[in-house]
């Protein structure tokens, strides 16, 4: 009797969940799928804005891995201690062994507030959920003044997010009975909001204006000063704040480093196929460098293309689609209105995208892409918000 594939899922982010659950739906017992994440729950990224800014509970928007079943898939709630990826073996928190004949690495991207001096002491970081929720605790208690949002450094996951959490903090703002006397500021290195896309910029920037929104692009943040309470960018100028929000530095995860993935910094791999150099071993999501932005959307299309892969070998024949680059990202521009930004990295041509301006219908979108993914991924009803109307 011939062995099952063993497949190991590092990592159940969008790209680790889509992978595991397209092997289950289409090959069943056919193949071992082990999916690893040492959390106990998956939490979309627009939901900690959500519950950041009171639309919603944390405990409303969390998905518990649990609930993640299928024929031939299991799910380990674990650290990932050690890989050697020449024999595709991983070693967990409990000293556990597993050995996989393909081994998919999506542990993404963890955050290092301590790369910025000072960022620790004064600022307060918003894209984890521990960081979400006391964001919003010190909202809460923000009775007015300066709100400073400014992203560290690049690469960061969801380039849209800083702006959204602009956008709704003049809304925030505006429904206390604060916005007058406060104003709100964002300071980013890229020189426009989303690059790739100059008209959903462009409407950013506009909307930036039409709330007065400051925005200073191109700006490295050198260092926090906790007792000024102002940020130091790389020229000598200085931004002051009383609540400051902050988008950390973004590295490879220490484990993925130690096992002589990356280079600089980043795990490369092939632009097509999402290979690594190491035989059997797929990297997908935030942890690789393979060009398209750190953001959700883009991991589920790079698992899609290993999980065809992976397929296609079981079932004996070559996959000849390859990674497309292409990801769309709704986005909130406050007062209901959700925006879609559609971005294309494909290999070996400039990146290009283009502006679904923000609607009512993209916010009824927003929502229903979440329902439809935690049903297909955790096979539960999910709807944190209510209707927007």
């Amino acid at each position: 009797m011939t062995a099952k594939l063993q497949v190991v899922v590092l990592g159940a982010g969008f790209g680790g969940l889509e992978v595991a659950r397209t092997l289950s739906e289409t090959l069943g017992e056919q193949v071992q799928t082990t999916l690893v994440d040492r959390a106990e729950s998956f939490v979309f990224g627009f939901s900690k804005l959500d519950f950041m800014f009171g639309h919603t509970d944390a405990d409303h928007v969390r998905l518990p891995y649990a609930n993640v079943r299928g024929p031939g898939l299991q799910v380990l709630r674990a650290e990932v201690r050690a890989i050697d990826p020449h024999t595709r073996t991983v070693t967990l928190d409990d000293d556990r062994q597993l050995h996989a004949d393909l081994l998919v690495v999506a542990l993404g991207a963890d955050l290092d507030p301590a790369a910025t001096p000072g960022l620790e002491a004064a600022g307060q970081e918003f894209y984890t959920v521990a960081g979400a929720e006391a964001a919003r605790d010190a909202l809460e208690s923000f009775d007015g003044g300066r709100l400073l949002i400014a992203v560290t450094s690049t690469p960061f996951k969801c380039p849209p997010a800083p702006s959204e959490a602009a956008l709704l903090a003049h809304d925030f703002l505006t429904q206390r009975g604060l916005r007058a006397g406060s104003s709100i500021d964002l300071v980013m290195p890229l020189p426009t909001p989303v690059p790739p896309a100059p008209a959903a910029s462009e409407a950013i920037l506009a909307a930036f204006a039409e709330r007065g929104i400051g925005w200073h692009p191109k700006q490295q943040v050198q260092r926090v000063d906790p007792e000024a309470r102002s940020i130091v960018l790389t020229d000598g100028s200085r931004l002051g704040f009383d609540l400051l929000l902050a988008v950390p530095a973004h590295r490879a995860p220490q484990v993925v480093v130690d096992a002589g993935l990356t280079e600089d910094g980043w795990i490369p791999v092939d632009a097509r196929t999402l290979c690594t150099r190491y035989p059997g071993v797929f990297a997908i999501g935030d942890v690789t460098s393979v060009g398209t932005p750190k953001a959700g959307a883009f991991a589920e299309g790079q698992g899609q293309t290993v999980a065809a892969q992976i397929i296609d070998q079981v079932r004996g024949g070559t996959s000849a689609d390859g990674y497309g680059g292409h990801g769309a990202c709704l986005m909130e521009f406050g007062g209901g209105q959700v925006a879609k930004v559609e971005v294309t990295f494909a290999p070996g041509e400039a990146p290009y995208g283009r502006l679904v301006p923000p609607s009512l219908e993209n916010a009824t979108e927003k929502q229903s892409s979440g329902t439809r993914r935690a049903q297909r991924w955790f096979g539960q009803d999910w709807r944190p918000l209510p209707a927007r109307s």
